[in-house]
Protein backbone atom coordinates (compact mmCIF):
# COMPACT_ATOMS: atom_id res chain seq x y z
CA UNK A 1 0.00 0.00 0.00
CA UNK A 2 1.35 3.41 -0.96
CA UNK A 3 1.54 6.00 1.79
CA UNK A 4 2.18 9.73 1.40
CA UNK A 5 4.48 11.72 3.65
CA UNK A 6 2.65 13.96 6.07
CA UNK A 7 3.55 17.61 5.45
CA UNK A 8 4.82 19.61 8.38
CA UNK A 9 3.89 23.23 9.04
CA UNK A 10 7.19 24.42 7.57
CA UNK A 11 6.54 22.36 4.41
CA UNK A 12 3.12 23.99 4.05
CA UNK A 13 4.62 27.45 4.48
CA UNK A 14 7.20 26.85 1.74
CA UNK A 15 4.56 25.27 -0.49
CA UNK A 16 2.47 28.43 -0.12
CA UNK A 17 5.43 30.68 -0.87
CA UNK A 18 6.33 28.64 -3.95
CA UNK A 19 2.91 29.01 -5.54
CA UNK A 20 2.46 30.92 -8.74
CA UNK A 21 2.06 34.68 -8.23
CA UNK A 22 -1.44 35.79 -7.29
CA UNK A 23 -1.67 38.73 -9.71
CA UNK A 24 1.20 38.39 -12.18
CA UNK A 25 -0.58 39.42 -15.36
CA UNK A 26 -2.81 42.33 -14.35
CA UNK A 27 -0.91 44.40 -11.80
CA UNK A 28 -2.74 47.69 -11.32
CA UNK A 29 -0.32 50.42 -12.41
CA UNK A 30 -1.58 53.96 -11.65
CA UNK A 31 -1.82 56.21 -14.68
CA UNK A 32 -1.38 59.95 -14.94
CA UNK A 33 -5.06 60.76 -15.25
CA UNK A 34 -6.54 64.22 -15.60
CA UNK A 35 -7.61 64.17 -11.96
CA UNK A 36 -4.05 63.40 -10.87
CA UNK A 37 -2.66 66.14 -13.10
CA UNK A 38 -5.05 68.66 -11.53
CA UNK A 39 -3.99 67.56 -8.03
CA UNK A 40 -0.33 67.81 -9.00
CA UNK A 41 -0.78 71.33 -10.37
CA UNK A 42 -2.72 72.44 -7.29
CA UNK A 43 -0.11 70.99 -4.93
CA UNK A 44 2.69 72.63 -6.90
CA UNK A 45 0.91 76.00 -6.68
CA UNK A 46 0.45 75.49 -2.92
CA UNK A 47 4.17 74.66 -2.62
CA UNK A 48 5.14 77.86 -4.41
CA UNK A 49 2.71 79.89 -2.29
CA UNK A 50 4.25 78.61 0.97
CA UNK A 51 7.75 79.45 -0.23
CA UNK A 52 6.69 82.90 -1.31
CA UNK A 53 4.91 83.55 2.01
CA UNK A 54 8.09 82.71 3.92
CA UNK A 55 10.35 84.70 1.60
CA UNK A 56 8.32 87.91 2.01
CA UNK A 57 8.03 87.34 5.81
CA UNK A 58 4.25 87.23 5.79
CA UNK A 59 1.80 86.24 8.53
CA UNK A 60 3.01 82.63 8.16
CA UNK A 61 6.42 83.59 9.55
CA UNK A 62 4.70 85.36 12.45
CA UNK A 63 2.76 82.17 13.17
CA UNK A 64 6.01 80.23 13.14
CA UNK A 65 7.42 82.47 15.89
CA UNK A 66 4.24 82.28 17.97
CA UNK A 67 4.29 78.49 17.93
CA UNK A 68 7.99 78.49 18.79
CA UNK A 69 7.45 80.78 21.79
CA UNK A 70 4.54 78.61 22.92
CA UNK A 71 7.06 75.75 23.42
CA UNK A 72 4.76 72.73 23.13
CA UNK A 73 7.37 70.42 24.67
CA UNK A 74 7.00 72.43 27.90
CA UNK A 75 3.19 72.49 27.75
CA UNK A 76 2.82 68.70 27.51
CA UNK A 77 6.02 67.13 28.87
CA UNK A 78 4.31 63.81 29.67
CA UNK A 79 4.22 62.80 25.99
CA UNK A 80 7.78 63.85 25.22
CA UNK A 81 9.26 60.38 25.73
CA UNK A 82 6.72 58.75 23.43
CA UNK A 83 7.14 61.35 20.69
CA UNK A 84 10.91 60.92 20.77
CA UNK A 85 10.33 57.37 19.50
CA UNK A 86 7.40 58.24 17.27
CA UNK A 87 9.44 60.73 15.28
CA UNK A 88 11.65 57.84 14.09
CA UNK A 89 8.82 56.98 11.68
CA UNK A 90 10.02 59.96 9.65
CA UNK A 91 13.74 59.19 9.65
CA UNK A 92 14.95 58.02 6.28
CA UNK A 93 17.18 55.15 7.39
CA UNK A 94 14.86 53.11 9.66
CA UNK A 95 11.76 53.69 7.54
CA UNK A 96 13.58 52.78 4.32
CA UNK A 97 14.76 49.51 5.84
CA UNK A 98 11.27 48.55 7.05
CA UNK A 99 9.48 49.45 3.83
CA UNK A 100 12.21 47.86 1.68
CA UNK A 101 11.85 44.58 3.58
CA UNK A 102 8.10 44.52 3.00
CA UNK A 103 8.29 45.55 -0.66
CA UNK A 104 11.14 43.10 -1.23
CA UNK A 105 8.94 40.26 -0.02
CA UNK A 106 6.15 41.47 -2.30
CA UNK A 107 8.53 41.64 -5.25
CA UNK A 108 9.67 38.07 -4.64
CA UNK A 109 6.09 36.90 -4.07
CA UNK A 110 4.72 38.53 -7.24
CA UNK A 111 7.80 37.82 -9.39
CA UNK A 112 8.27 41.49 -10.27
CA UNK A 113 10.76 44.20 -9.35
CA UNK A 114 8.28 47.06 -9.70
CA UNK A 115 7.67 47.61 -5.92
CA UNK A 116 11.37 47.93 -5.16
CA UNK A 117 12.06 50.04 -8.25
CA UNK A 118 9.16 52.37 -7.45
CA UNK A 119 10.49 52.82 -3.92
CA UNK A 120 13.96 53.53 -5.26
CA UNK A 121 12.68 56.12 -7.75
CA UNK A 122 10.58 57.85 -5.08
CA UNK A 123 13.49 58.05 -2.62
CA UNK A 124 15.77 59.34 -5.36
CA UNK A 125 13.27 62.08 -6.25
CA UNK A 126 12.91 62.88 -2.55
CA UNK A 127 16.65 63.30 -2.05
CA UNK A 128 17.07 65.41 -5.17
CA UNK A 129 14.09 67.76 -4.80
CA UNK A 130 13.95 68.19 -1.02
CA UNK A 131 17.72 68.23 -0.66
CA UNK A 132 18.10 70.88 -3.34
CA UNK A 133 15.38 73.02 -1.73
CA UNK A 134 16.99 72.72 1.70
CA UNK A 135 20.42 73.78 0.45
CA UNK A 136 19.05 76.44 -1.89
CA UNK A 137 16.93 78.28 0.69
CA UNK A 138 19.24 77.65 3.67
CA UNK A 139 16.75 78.45 6.44
CA UNK A 140 17.77 78.13 10.08
CA UNK A 141 15.69 76.18 12.57
CA UNK A 142 13.99 77.48 15.73
CA UNK A 143 16.90 76.45 17.96
CA UNK A 144 19.37 78.44 15.84
CA UNK A 145 17.27 81.51 15.03
CA UNK A 146 19.15 84.81 15.22
CA UNK A 147 16.54 87.57 14.83
CA UNK A 148 13.02 87.47 16.27
CA UNK A 149 10.38 87.82 13.57
CA UNK A 150 12.74 87.17 10.62
CA UNK A 151 12.33 84.36 8.12
CA UNK A 152 15.90 83.13 8.76
CA UNK A 153 16.38 82.41 5.05
CA UNK A 154 19.74 81.98 3.26
CA UNK A 155 21.73 81.71 6.46
CA UNK A 156 23.22 78.24 5.87
CA UNK A 157 20.45 76.13 7.42
CA UNK A 158 18.87 73.00 6.01
CA UNK A 159 15.42 72.61 7.53
CA UNK A 160 13.08 74.12 4.91
CA UNK A 161 11.15 72.02 3.87
CA UNK A 162 10.98 69.42 6.64
CA UNK A 163 12.81 66.28 5.54
CA UNK A 164 11.16 64.16 8.26
CA UNK A 165 7.69 65.13 7.06
CA UNK A 166 8.42 64.67 3.36
CA UNK A 167 10.09 61.32 4.00
CA UNK A 168 7.10 60.11 6.04
CA UNK A 169 4.71 61.11 3.25
CA UNK A 170 6.75 59.34 0.55
CA UNK A 171 7.85 56.24 2.49
CA UNK A 172 4.45 55.34 3.90
CA UNK A 173 2.52 56.73 0.96
CA UNK A 174 4.34 54.42 -1.46
CA UNK A 175 2.57 51.50 0.24
CA UNK A 176 -0.78 53.01 -0.74
CA UNK A 177 0.52 53.77 -4.22
CA UNK A 178 1.52 50.11 -4.74
CA UNK A 179 -1.63 48.63 -3.19
CA UNK A 180 -3.21 45.91 -5.31
CA UNK A 181 -6.88 46.70 -4.57
CA UNK A 182 -8.83 50.00 -4.30
CA UNK A 183 -9.92 49.16 -0.77
CA UNK A 184 -6.35 48.55 0.38
CA UNK A 185 -5.28 51.77 -1.34
CA UNK A 186 -7.89 53.80 0.56
CA UNK A 187 -6.95 52.31 3.92
CA UNK A 188 -3.23 52.69 3.37
CA UNK A 189 -3.70 56.26 2.15
CA UNK A 190 -5.49 57.14 5.39
CA UNK A 191 -2.85 55.42 7.52
CA UNK A 192 0.05 57.11 5.69
CA UNK A 193 -1.65 60.51 5.93
CA UNK A 194 -2.18 60.20 9.69
CA UNK A 195 1.38 58.92 10.19
CA UNK A 196 3.00 61.73 8.20
CA UNK A 197 0.77 64.32 9.90
CA UNK A 198 1.82 63.02 13.30
CA UNK A 199 5.52 63.01 12.36
CA UNK A 200 5.33 66.61 11.13
CA UNK A 201 3.56 67.87 14.25
CA UNK A 202 6.02 65.95 16.42
CA UNK A 203 8.94 67.89 14.91
CA UNK A 204 7.08 71.13 15.75
CA UNK A 205 6.45 69.86 19.29
CA UNK A 206 10.12 69.03 19.82
CA UNK A 207 11.13 72.37 18.36
CA UNK A 208 13.33 71.19 15.48
CA UNK A 209 11.15 72.68 12.73
CA UNK A 210 9.00 75.69 12.07
CA UNK A 211 5.34 75.06 11.32
CA UNK A 212 5.86 76.30 7.74
CA UNK A 213 8.66 73.73 7.32
CA UNK A 214 6.18 70.95 8.07
CA UNK A 215 3.52 72.33 5.72
CA UNK A 216 6.05 72.57 2.90
CA UNK A 217 7.29 69.05 3.68
CA UNK A 218 3.78 67.66 3.26
CA UNK A 219 3.47 69.38 -0.10
CA UNK A 220 6.93 68.17 -1.22
CA UNK A 221 6.16 64.55 -0.40
CA UNK A 222 2.73 64.69 -2.03
CA UNK A 223 4.25 66.09 -5.23
CA UNK A 224 6.56 63.07 -5.48
CA UNK A 225 3.72 60.57 -5.01
CA UNK A 226 1.55 62.37 -7.57
CA UNK A 227 4.40 62.44 -10.12
CA UNK A 228 5.28 58.73 -9.87
CA UNK A 229 3.03 57.60 -12.77
CA UNK A 230 5.20 59.66 -15.11
CA UNK A 231 8.11 57.40 -14.17
CA UNK A 232 6.27 54.09 -14.66
CA UNK A 233 7.65 53.61 -18.23
CA UNK A 234 11.17 54.14 -16.87
CA UNK A 235 10.50 51.62 -14.11
CA UNK A 236 9.22 49.08 -16.65
CA UNK A 237 12.30 49.52 -18.86
CA UNK A 238 14.61 49.20 -15.87
CA UNK A 239 12.85 46.00 -14.80
CA UNK A 240 13.12 44.53 -18.30
CA UNK A 241 16.80 45.46 -18.47
CA UNK A 242 17.53 43.84 -15.10
CA UNK A 243 15.73 40.63 -16.06
CA UNK A 244 17.58 40.58 -19.39
CA UNK A 245 20.91 40.95 -17.58
CA UNK A 246 19.91 38.14 -15.22
CA UNK A 247 19.02 35.83 -18.12
CA UNK A 248 22.25 36.72 -19.90
CA UNK A 249 24.26 35.97 -16.78
CA UNK A 250 22.50 32.63 -16.37
CA UNK A 251 23.13 31.69 -19.99
CA UNK A 252 26.80 32.63 -19.70
CA UNK A 253 27.11 30.65 -16.51
CA UNK A 254 25.52 27.64 -18.18
CA UNK A 255 27.76 28.01 -21.23
CA UNK A 256 30.97 28.07 -19.22
CA UNK A 257 30.05 25.03 -17.15
CA UNK A 258 32.44 22.07 -17.67
CA UNK A 259 31.08 19.52 -20.13
CA UNK A 260 31.83 15.86 -19.30
CA UNK A 261 34.06 14.16 -21.82
CA UNK A 262 32.15 11.65 -23.97
CA UNK A 263 33.13 9.46 -26.89
CA UNK A 264 31.13 10.26 -30.03
CA UNK A 265 29.06 7.39 -31.37
CA UNK A 266 30.32 7.84 -34.91
CA UNK A 267 34.00 7.52 -33.94
CA UNK A 268 34.56 4.15 -32.18
CA UNK A 269 37.92 3.33 -30.69
CA UNK A 270 40.24 1.08 -32.75
CA UNK A 271 41.74 -1.90 -30.99
CA UNK A 272 44.44 -4.33 -32.03
CA UNK A 273 43.69 -8.07 -32.47
CA UNK A 274 45.23 -8.87 -29.10
CA UNK A 275 42.86 -6.43 -27.37
CA UNK A 276 39.71 -7.74 -29.03
CA UNK A 277 36.97 -8.60 -26.49
CA UNK A 278 36.40 -12.25 -25.64
CA UNK A 279 33.02 -13.71 -24.84
CA UNK A 280 32.47 -14.88 -21.33
CA UNK A 281 29.41 -16.05 -19.46
CA UNK A 282 27.51 -13.41 -17.54
CA UNK A 283 25.96 -14.12 -14.15
CA UNK A 284 22.24 -13.88 -13.67
CA UNK A 285 22.46 -10.60 -11.74
CA UNK A 286 23.92 -8.88 -14.79
CA UNK A 287 21.01 -9.74 -17.12
CA UNK A 288 19.19 -6.71 -18.57
CA UNK A 289 15.97 -5.51 -17.01
CA UNK A 290 14.04 -5.50 -20.30
CA UNK A 291 14.31 -6.94 -23.76
CA UNK A 292 15.09 -3.58 -25.35
CA UNK A 293 17.85 -2.56 -22.93
CA UNK A 294 21.24 -4.06 -22.22
CA UNK A 295 23.72 -3.24 -19.45
CA UNK A 296 26.76 -1.21 -20.39
CA UNK A 297 29.09 -4.01 -19.24
CA UNK A 298 27.36 -6.81 -21.19
CA UNK A 299 29.80 -8.45 -23.65
CA UNK A 300 29.16 -8.21 -27.38
CA UNK A 301 30.57 -10.16 -30.29
CA UNK A 302 33.57 -8.61 -31.99
CA UNK A 303 32.81 -7.14 -35.39
CA UNK A 304 35.47 -7.84 -37.96
CA UNK A 305 36.42 -5.18 -40.47
CA UNK A 306 36.99 -6.42 -44.05
CA UNK A 307 40.56 -6.24 -45.22
CA UNK A 308 41.34 -4.11 -48.18
CA UNK A 309 43.59 -6.79 -49.67
CA UNK A 310 44.39 -10.45 -48.89
CA UNK A 311 48.06 -9.81 -49.56
CA UNK A 312 48.19 -6.60 -47.52
CA UNK A 313 50.72 -6.85 -44.70
CA UNK A 314 48.51 -4.79 -42.41
CA UNK A 315 47.05 -6.75 -39.50
CA UNK A 316 43.27 -6.93 -39.13
CA UNK A 317 41.71 -4.44 -36.75
CA UNK A 318 38.57 -4.68 -34.71
CA UNK A 319 35.96 -2.13 -33.59
CA UNK A 320 35.36 -1.74 -29.93
CA UNK A 321 31.82 -2.58 -28.88
CA UNK A 322 29.58 0.45 -28.94
CA UNK A 323 25.92 1.44 -28.86
CA UNK A 324 25.78 1.58 -32.69
CA UNK A 325 25.65 -2.23 -33.13
CA UNK A 326 22.35 -3.68 -34.31
CA UNK A 327 20.24 -5.96 -32.20
CA UNK A 328 20.81 -8.89 -34.61
CA UNK A 329 24.54 -8.79 -33.85
CA UNK A 330 24.14 -9.04 -30.09
CA UNK A 331 24.60 -12.27 -28.17
CA UNK A 332 21.57 -13.19 -26.09
CA UNK A 333 22.49 -13.66 -22.49
CA UNK A 334 20.80 -16.11 -20.14
CA UNK A 335 21.58 -17.13 -16.57
CA UNK A 336 23.42 -20.17 -17.95
CA UNK A 337 25.46 -18.16 -20.44
CA UNK A 338 25.20 -17.91 -24.21
CA UNK A 339 22.96 -20.40 -26.04
CA UNK A 340 25.21 -20.37 -29.11
CA UNK A 341 28.02 -22.89 -29.16
CA UNK A 342 31.47 -21.35 -29.38
CA UNK A 343 32.89 -21.27 -32.92
CA UNK A 344 36.40 -20.01 -33.43
CA UNK A 345 35.82 -19.40 -37.12
CA UNK A 346 32.30 -17.91 -36.79
CA UNK A 347 31.77 -14.47 -38.22
CA UNK A 348 28.82 -12.16 -38.05
CA UNK A 349 26.13 -11.86 -40.63
CA UNK A 350 26.33 -9.30 -43.36
CA UNK A 351 30.05 -9.71 -44.09
CA UNK A 352 30.34 -9.35 -47.87
CA UNK A 353 33.93 -10.68 -48.02
CA UNK A 354 33.33 -14.23 -46.84
CA UNK A 355 31.67 -17.19 -48.56
CA UNK A 356 31.58 -19.47 -45.55
CA UNK A 357 28.03 -20.56 -44.68
CA UNK A 358 26.64 -19.65 -41.32
CA UNK A 359 26.84 -22.61 -38.92
CA UNK A 360 23.49 -24.09 -38.05
CA UNK A 361 22.93 -24.95 -34.43
CA UNK A 362 20.52 -27.48 -33.15
CA UNK A 363 17.19 -26.51 -31.58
Amino acid sequence: MRTERKLTRLDRVFARLDREPERPAHIDVPRMSRHRVVLFAATLAFYAAIVWAVVITSWLVTLDWQVMFFRPYQQWPEIHAFLDYYVVLGQRGPTAVMVTAWLGWRSWRMHTLRPLLALGVSLLLLNVTVGAAKIGMGRLGPHYATTIGSNEMWLGGDIFPSGHTANAVVTWGILAYLASTPRARRWLSAVSAVTSLGVGLTTVYIGTHWLSDVVLGWAAGLLILLALPWFEPLIARAEARIFAMRDDWRSRRAGTAPVPATVPVGAPAMLSPDEAPVESPVPAAASPASADEEPAHAPREPVSVPRTSRTSPAAPVYLAPGPHTSRAERTPVTPAGSRRPPHSERVTRGNPHTNQPRPVTGG
